[in-house]
């Protein structure tokens, strides 16, 4: 059974950071494609940031990019996003996203 638990989440000033993880089982970690999604309240569901199997090929939203990187241990089968400069735009649940499965998400929240 597909499992994705993330963490790490909570109440930032802006220009803050965080580091969330996102801790996998049930499936062979290292070879899936690995995702963040953020949603903020009342918008869509958005793509963050993707990484390939081995992680040395990353992908991010133009609104992130410079300010968040994914990156993956998979001897760990953990997913991480450093997320550094955050702005009160970035106030989100955010959710790694593993082929057709999703976490239950994790609130970041950037208020003054």
């Amino acid at each position: 059974q597909v499992q994705l638990v993330e963490s790490g989440g909570g109440l930032v000033k802006p220009g803050g950071s965080l580091r969330l993880s996102c801790a996998a089982s049930g499936f062979t970690f290292s070879s899936y494609v690995m995702s963040w999604y953020r949603q903020a309240p009342g918008k869509e569901r958005e793509l963050v940031a993707t990484i390939s199997t081995g992680g040395r090929s990353t992908n991010y939203a133009n609104s992130v990019k410079g300010r968040f990187t994914i990156s993956r241990d998979n001897a760990k089968n953990t997913l991480y996003l450093q997320m550094n400069g955050l702005r009160p735009e970035d106030t989100a649940v955010y959710y790694c996203k593993a082929s057709t499965s999703w976490g239950q998400g994790t609130q970041v929240t950037v208020s003054s």
